[in-house]
């Protein structure tokens, strides 16, 4: 299951991306604008803008913009920042491994292969999904294409 941080990140990325051509957003704004938690919001921004993914100003006419192209911010890289790993259990995960206390032999173990089959199809539909494209996937929707 996605978690509120992830999503909430991933939302203020695309108001953010949205907002392209525009002066940084103040936080207030994004929060109001998106649905999130004002205070949950600063520190997911400031994670963001740790990992290199937003840049921010202070002072007036200060707020959030993005660091990368909308097209180089793709939801694997998110996700990782806000959640850690994105398999769902230890043994199967490529970047945060830890064998299972209760495996015998991960070579026959058809839990850990089940769940490696998870995560190659979860990575590849996020290493391939941008800011920008679900930008583009909210502008389909709302003229009606469903079929993406």
């Amino acid at each position: 299951m996605l978690s509120k941080k992830t999503k909430y990140a991933i939302k203020a990325l695309v108001a953010l991306g949205k907002n392209l051509d525009k002066p940084p957003m103040q936080i207030s704004k994004i929060a109001e604008e998106e649905h999130i938690p004002k205070k949950f919001l600063e520190q997911i921004l400031l994670d963001l803008r740790n990992a290199g993914f937003l840049y921010s100003k202070k002072g007036a006419g200060g707020g959030y913009s993005l660091n990368k192209k909308p097209e180089e911010i793709f939801l694997v890289h998110v996700m990782r920042v806000t959640d850690g790993p994105i398999a769902m259990v230890p043994c199967a995960s490529l970047n945060f491994y830890h064998k299972c206390d209760e495996c015998v032999d991960e070579k026959t173990c058809g839990i850990r292969s089940a769940f490696i089959d998870v995560r190659d199809a979860t990575l590849k539909v996020l290493t391939e999904t941008s800011i920008a494209d679900v930008i583009g996937r909210e502008d389909n929707l709302k003229i009606g294409i469903v079929n993406l």
